[in-house]
């Protein structure tokens, strides 16, 4: 029984340190023999694979490819050292680039496990799963190829292997100015929640004394009347000023799209927030079933 255990210990470690051994360059695999699956997916049987590869389909807005571009990310876990708890890593964890840029991504895993660069939020009727996806089983290099979407926004990277992205492997493509950062990105944004190993600290909250409860049920129903009302009125004046904007915004993004493309794209929206309502409606009902 003992030396069973310490078999699987000894297989165990030796697998650890296979894993993140050192690559050398010329252990590097390329996968370009990849079968094309259909809607920009490709793999291979080595542990390649390209989700949402698109070389010529423009995104609404884009009236013409804004340029060319290529990128080369390095994964690996000798690219954590620096980020002390994590084990996994980029080599670098923000890239901007122009809207409307068709971008190349060679992607470069140094360690002998599978790692991903993942890009979420892509519009669903160009990119079929809203996403670009790379995969590689490393030593081994894959890449692949998107045109970025003409809004300025801000696209959360990562790999989706269980707890790589927990264990540091995550990062944020800035298109244009961008929009909201993604908080935890190693060495560019700071944590969501911040470590602390310090001593234990009193607590310094004061609480907040208690409101005063109306006399009467009457005073309570005029007030909350009134402030429907006035959120009634705010959501009016926002809409009046609101609504030639958006039809601005998106006369441009479907500039030069088919109608079969506009229909797709609003049906998308429309189904995104029908599930939004339905949601809405389940929290409801679920608070009025608790009271």
């Amino acid at each position: 029984m003992l030396k069973h255990s310490f078999l699987i210990v000894f297989s165990a470690l030796l697998t650890a340190s296979t894993a993140f051994a050192e690559v050398k360059t010329q252990d590097i695999v390329e996968h370009t023999m990849l079968m094309d699956h259909g809607d920009g997916h490709l793999m291979d049987m080595e542990g390649g694979m390209i989700m949402g590869q698109n070389k010529d389909k423009l995104p609404p807005g884009c009236s013409k490819i804004s340029g060319d571009a290529e990128i080369t990310v390095r994964a690996g876990h000798k690219y954590s050292k620096d980020f002390p708890g994590t084990m996994f890593g980029f080599d670098q964890h923000e890239w901007r680039i122009k809207p409307c840029t068709r971008l190349t991504v060679h992607f470069i895993n140094e360690d002998r496990v599978r790692h991903q660069w993942m890009m979420h939020g892509l519009p669903k009727f160009i990119y079929d799963k809203g996403m670009f996806h790379l995969e590689v089983t490393g030593p081994a290099k894959i890449s692949g190829t998107l045109i970025l979407p003409a809004e300025d926004r801000t696209y959360l990277v990562h790999c989706d292997i269980a707890q790589h992205m927990e264990k540091g492997m995550k990062g944020q493509l800035i298109v244009g100015k961008g929009g909201p950062p993604f908080p935890s990105i190693p060495g560019v944004t700071g944590l969501a929640i911040p470590d602390n190993y310090g001593p234990a600290q009193p607590s310094t909250v004061t609480a907040a004394p208690a409101a005063p409860q109306p006399s009467s049920k009457l005073p309570a129903v005029t007030e909350t009347r009134r402030s429907s009302s006035g959120i009634f009125v705010l959501g009016v004046v926002l809409g009046l000023f609101g609504t030639p904007l958006a039809i601005s915004s998106y006369r441009q993004r479907f500039q030069g799209k088919s109608a079969r493309e506009v229909l797709s794209y609003a049906t998308a929206i429309a189904k995104h927030a029908f599930d939004r309502l339905l949601g809405a409606l389940a929290m409801l009902l679920n608070n009025v079933g608790k009271k």
